[in-house]
């Protein structure tokens, strides 16, 4: 031993090896605790409401990027296409256009609309993306994690088309047209088509 330094024992303070021992117990207790809470838990409100085909959607609300708010229940009557995307993901930039199209070939008849929900991106990148590019439809900024959370979003683009009643009835990951928009809406609005495909 060095003169001048004392053992540990002597010092009473744990070791290097002891201390981290001690860390690793306590991590280990905590992360079986929330284990435990985990499987241990009922199904309950809080519990996320994955969108699937045929259900009803997810609460789809907040703060808009003009100030105002938005809540898709406000929107029952029409179609509604829930768009999650980010100004610097490539392919919601190619697809925008396209949604351009959609919301602007509806505008007239009022039958359908589009609401986009940011997804990880700053609000001023947002509204120079949307005045260079079009688009005239609700952005929702803010704490849109819950959304995307319930939507059981995994990455962007990601598109679900709403019914005037309210439920899922198609999901586009990757980039969608406005001619599959369409289409997916004759297919949802023609019964004996829905019919023949379950």
């Amino acid at each position: 031993m060095d003169a001048g330094t004392a053992p540990a024992d002597d010092l009473d303070v744990p070791t290097g090896g002891g201390l981290a021992r001690w860390v690793a117990i306590g991590v280990g207790i905590v992360l079986l605790g929330f284990v435990g809470i985990l499987f241990t838990r009922e199904s309950g409100e809080d519990t996320p409401s994955f969108a699937v085909q045929g259900e009803p959607v997810p609460a789809v609300a907040g703060s808009t990027l003009d100030g105002g708010t938005y809540d898709i229940v406000d929107d029952r009557g029409r179609w509604v296409v829930v768009n999650f995307f980010a100004t610097w993901c490539a392919p919601c930039r190619e697809e925008h256009p396209e949604l351009v199209a959609f919301d602007e070939a509806h505008a007239a008849a009022g039958d359908a609309t589009v609401v986009s929900v940011v997804y990880d991106d700053r609000d001023e990148a947002i509204r120079t993306f949307f005045e260079r590019n079009g688009g005239d439809w609700p952005v929702l900024v803010g704490e849109t994690a819950p959304i995307a959370i319930d939507f059981g979003v995994t990455g962007v683009p990601e598109s679900y088309l709403v019914s005037p009643e309210g439920r899922i009835v198609a999901k586009f990951a990757g980039g969608v047209t406005a001619a599959e928009l369409d289409a997916a809406i004759a297919e949802a609005s023609n019964p004996s088509t829905t019919l023949a495909a379950t």
